[in-house]
């Protein structure tokens, strides 16, 4: 008896030192600091000069954020690389950091925070410009609402943790905009919003000449990515999509189920439906969909080539309804010229669309 109480003691002793072990690990595990200037963001916080060892970057099809004005960074571990061995999921090192500045009206108005602190675990924040222009404070976990003006009557609000997290799906890579494709230096002339390459910007060439990432790959540089396509307008439109709606619209995310991929991928990577050699687009082309164009509803088509009029996407991009609306969050205001450029799609280059699919 006194041999099983004392095997149960222990094991019981155990299980204490480990909980208590594990609760010390969560409390100790690193969290957002309260000022952005204490994210490292700036060497000289009075003169908010941005640290050299952040670098800057720009993708060539950027996310449409109301016309917001952005300037991102990253900075890697010193020593460290970015493992490309699965070019489409780049494994970055632990430490890494990104921050996206959003400016509306010449106004800072947030900079948001990635800070991978664990391998897979990343913190998110969000700091919300103060009126002096002096620095930026940590926004709730919920978010703060319409916190500045962004012209039309139309609000800006930073979004929540949990919003961020929608979009940022821990399934794969959590940065949306620093990827083979959107750091190629073969860029798409046409890309909506898309901001001038400076040189001091970070691109596959430069990843590839400072050895940053591994395995070297000099293919991306002799061979730089690109999405192919026949036509100037089918390669802008399927880069807007796949950044807008392929983020959330992918065979990997957590809404994978509903059969809709918009992510372009990259040749030999997966690209295109599964079992098929058809381009990611065409999980949309001549597919019924959830939701039906109200005023056709027999002809309504995720993708209705030659038909903008019956074509979900079109009609819900052009939406700011909140039931209807696409994306569904981080934008209040629609992007115009993004309505202009797919209706032109859908509607001038059916041809192209159905022999891409097979139609």
């Amino acid at each position: 008896m006194k041999i099983a109480i004392t095997t149960v003691a222990a094991a019981l002793f155990v299980s204490i030192v480990r909980a208590t072990a594990a609760s010390e690990t969560e409390a100790a595990a690193p969290v957002a600091p309260r000022f952005l200037s204490d994210t490292g963001l700036y060497s000289n916080v009075a003169k908010l000069t941005v640290d050299p060892r952040n670098r800057t970057f720009s993708p060539q099809y950027p996310l449409w954020s109301d016309g917001a004005t952005k300037r991102r960074w990253v900075r890697l571990p010193e020593g460290s690389q970015i493992n490309v061995a699965d070019l489409e999921k780049w494994d970055l090192p632990v430490g890494t950091k990104f921050w996206k500045e959003f400016s509306f009206q010449g106004r800072k108005v947030e900079t948001r925070f990635l800070w991978q602190t664990r391998k897979g675990h990343w913190v998110f924040a969000s700091y919300a410009w103060n009126e002096a222009q002096t620095n930026a404070e940590l926004a709730s976990e919920s978010g703060i609402a319409n916190i500045a003006n962004i012209g039309d009557g139309k609000r800006h609000s930073i979004p929540s943790v949990s919003e961020c997290r929608s979009c940022h799906d821990s399934s794969r890579t959590e940065t949306l905009g620093f990827n083979a494709l959107q750091l190629s230096t073969d860029r798409d002339p046409n890309a909506l919003h898309a901001e001038p390459l400076a040189g001091e910007m970070l691109t596959l060439k430069t990843l590839v000449d400072e050895h940053l990432i591994t395995p070297r790959r000099p293919d991306l540089v002799t061979n730089p990515p690109r999405i192919e396509a026949d036509s100037p307008l089918t390669r802008t439109a399927l880069g807007y999509l796949s950044t807008n709606c392929g983020s959330c619209h992918n065979r990997e995310s957590s809404i994978a189920s509903l059969g809709l991929n918009l992510r372009q991928n990259l040749p030999g990577t997966g690209n295109g439906e599964p079992g098929t050699a058809a381009a990611p687009e065409c999980s949309a082309v001549g597919k019924r969909g959830h939701w039906v164009v109200p005023e056709a509803q027999e002809e309504s088509r995720i993708v209705n080539p030659g038909h903008p009029e019956s074509s979900a996407l079109v009609r819900r991009i052009k939406s700011r309804r909140p039931i209807s609306q696409m994306p569904p969050i981080g934008t209040v205001v629609v992007d115009r010229e993004a309505v202009d450029l797919l209706t032109a799609w859908v509607q001038g280059n059916a041809g192209e669309i159905a022999a891409r699919c097979g139609h």
